[in-house]
Order: structure tokens, then C-alpha cells, then sequence
């Protein structure tokens, strides 16, 4: 009988759009879980954060910017057997700062109509389905 107790993390994850409509996307390094696809950027929630709060310090370290407007978007729970993940998905539509891979990750603004071409983590499937077809 396996008793392991599977790790489980929750994560902030922004979805920044600019003006134009494109959406902002770092690629993972090559030591992280998931290394070198592309994500939207943001990070786990530290004990005694809101979702919000470790949004914006993930989004200010990870990419530069500070975030002045974020909504919820969606929640996503997925197992990839070796880490279970709750995604806290927010919409970021308006921010200070023009992002960048600050972590020298590779990093692009992508229009929303170009996103299924970009190897994302199984667990933001749903996250591009969604800004396609909202």
C-alpha cells in the first residue's frame, strides 16, 4: 500500500494582456519542474499570502512589473504525479513596468490566436483554451 504523500502547492498565476491584446509568457528554466516550456508567469503562495499579494511579489521579481489590476480568471487543480498544483489564475490588465525575464528566462508577448503553438505544462491547457474561446 503506497502512503506517500503527494506534495501539493498552490500557485498565483498572472495572464497579463497589454493593449494590444497579447498575452505575456516566460519559458521555464532548464532546473524547474517542467523545464523549458512556456508559462504564464507567477509563483507559489507563501504561508500567509492572499493570492493577490504573491501575484504581485512573484510578477515583480519574476518580470518587473507591479501589478495595479488583477481579477480572478479560473482555478485549476492537476496532478503530475510526482506534485499535485492548484493554479490561482488572475487576469492582469493593468500594471507599472514593461516585463522581462528578469531571471534572464526567455520571455515574449504572444497573441492570444498564437498561444496553442507554444509547448505549455499540461496544467495551462485549460488557461489557453479559455482566452481562445472565452
Amino acid at each position: 500500500m503506497n502512503t506517500e504523500v503527494k506534495k501539493s502547492v498552490l500557485v498565483a498565476v498572472g495572464v497579463i494582456e497589454n493593449a494590444a491584446g497579447e498575452i505575456f509568457v516566460c519559458r521555464r528554466g532548464e532546473s524547474q519542474h517542467q523545464a523549458f516550456k512556456w508559462e504564464f508567469p507567477g509563483g507559489k503562495v507563501e504561508s500567509g499570502e492572499t493570492v493577490p499579494q504573491a501575484l504581485a511579489r512573484e510578477l515583480e521579481e519574476e518580470i518587473g512589473i507591479r501589478v495595479t489590476v488583477c481579477e480572478p480568471l479560473m482555478r485549476i487543480e492537476h496532478d503530475y504525479g510526482d506534485k499535485q498544483v492548484t493554479l490561482d489564475i488572475r487576469r492582469v490588465t493593468a500594471f507599472t513596468g514593461e516585463p522581462h525575464g528578469r531571471e534572464g528566462q526567455p520571455s515574449r508577448w504572444v497573441p492570444v490566436s498564437e498561444l496553442h503553438s507554444y509547448d505549455f505544462p499540461a496544467a495551462n491547457s485549460p488557461i489557453v483554451e479559455k482566452l481562445q474561446n472565452p
